[in-house]
């Protein structure tokens, strides 16, 4: 079992009980509907991932707008080289696209999952 910095996981604890709006509606609305175990603020690493769906290995960003000043950018890119080398694919969403293009996120995710899933089961029937 991997461990994790006790601050870690308190931060992930706050940031479940205060989700932004947009999380809230992804989460109420679309995630937590899905037939497949979705978590939030998931520790991955010395990482914590908006939503995490571990059969899939998918995890789900929603990216506010200080993701896109040089900072951000950067951590962001230094967490998904982390997460990519974990096997995680890193779906990234800007937070007005789920106000202004819910549907549009969802399909996307749908499709997406339905994609790794399929990889998945290809990987496992030919290697086992």
């Amino acid at each position: 079992m991997e461990y994790y910095a006790p601050h870690l996981r308190r931060n992930a604890r706050t940031l479940r009980k205060n989700m932004t709006k947009q999380e809230r509606k992804l989460w109420y609305d679309f995630l937590k509907t899905l037939p497949v175990t979705v978590k939030r603020q998931e520790l991955i690493g010395r990482y914590i991932a908006d939503f995490y769906i571990p059969s899939a290995k998918i995890a789900i960003e929603l990216d506010g707008s200080q993701h896109f000043e040089e900072k951000g950018l950067a951590y962001d890119s230094e967490r998904d080289r982390f997460f990519a080398s974990q096997g995680v694919l890193v779906l990234r969403y800007p937070n007005n696209d789920v106000t202004q293009n819910f549907a549009g996120v969802c399909e996307n995710i749908l499709l997406r999952l339905e994609q790794r899933t399929r990889e998945t089961e290809e990987t496992e029937t030919h290697h086992g």
